[in-house]
């Protein structure tokens, strides 16, 4: 199948009450595990991207395998950027064939937040761009970003409500206590936050910072109204993890396919994992 925007299917997750996996596209292996389980599992799949990773494999190469990747399943498969951090890296990704795009405004005030998202919004859906935008401030480490624990601002449902009536997004992401990579304690998401927002807003909300958080609280939050759930840190770990499991016990192991198949099929067995978790196999 062709790229696809996130509307459709996460309107579908809204209205049916469960989560559509987003995966981050790390390089070949993490595309083809998170692709292949998507279709074996019939669940539609969103590839993440961000601007560390264009910078680490190139737009083109980004892109290209993305495509390729759609090309040979058949599921909805979306290809978002996560967080871009400006308009014109948002116009890069869209003209180089993202099917999606995050406007991360959310290091501005509200109402700055609101005028660059709109305008987002509107150079995106003019070309059939779906559009994310961030309501709020996650803890934690995303690619070149670092917010510490004392930084973190979680908006009041009705800040929420305002930001998607005056931009118009597709999906909204609202910090409600999560945080990007793995937790030192379990962390308290406010389903009330969720549930509030969920209920007065038509767009899709988002939990970023979905790995590691125990099974009940993802469940929790997607009855509330989450509707896309972000996961990386926990794939990078089960991929890493099983190339220095590999390399320690053989020493004489240097094909470098040796190593990458196996941590490839320990990615696909996180992805599985989550995706019956958000309740989205058979959704496709």
């Amino acid at each position: 199948m062709n790229l696809v925007p996130i509307t459709q299917m996460l309107a579908q997750a809204k209205r049916e009450q469960y989560a559509i996996g987003h995966f981050n596209l790390i390089n070949l292996e993490f595309t083809q595990a998170i692709a292949e389980t998507a279709n074996e599992e019939q669940a539609p799949v969103i590839f993440g991207v961000g601007e560390a990773t264009i910078r680490y494999m190139g737009l083109d190469y980004v892109v290209s395998i993305a495509r390729t990747a759609a090309n040979r399943v058949d599921v909805p498969v979306a290809l978002h950027l996560d967080h871009g951090s400006s308009f014109e890296v948002v116009l890069q990704c869209i003209r180089a064939g993202f099917s999606s795009v995050m406007f991360d405004g959310s290091h501005y005030s509200l109402e700055e937040n609101i005028s660059l998202t709109r305008k987002v919004v509107e150079a995106a859906h003019a070309v059939g761009v779906s559009v994310e935008g961030e309501l709020g401030t996650i803890g934690g480490t995303e690619d070149d970003i670092t917010v510490e624990e004392k930084d973190v601002q979680l908006p009041k449902p009705e800040e929420a409500i305002h930001f998607w009536r005056e931009t118009g997004v597709d999906a909204l992401a609202v910090a409600v206590g999560t945080a990007h990579g793995m937790y030192k304690s379990e962390p308290k998401i406010r389903c009330d936050i969720i549930s509030e927002t969920a209920a007065h807003v038509d767009a899709a909300l988002v939990l970023h910072g979905g790995s590691g958080i125990p099974d009940e609280s993802i469940r929790n939050a997607i009855m509330a109204g989450v509707s896309k759930i972000n996961v990386n840190t926990e794939n990078q770990m089960a991929f890493t993890g099983k190339i220095r499991e590999l390399l320690a016990g053989d020493p004489r192991l240097f094909d470098a396919r040796g190593y990458l198949g196996p941590a490839r099929e320990a990615v696909k067995e996180t992805v599985r994992d989550k995706i019956r978790l958000f309740g989205c196999s058979g959704k496709a």
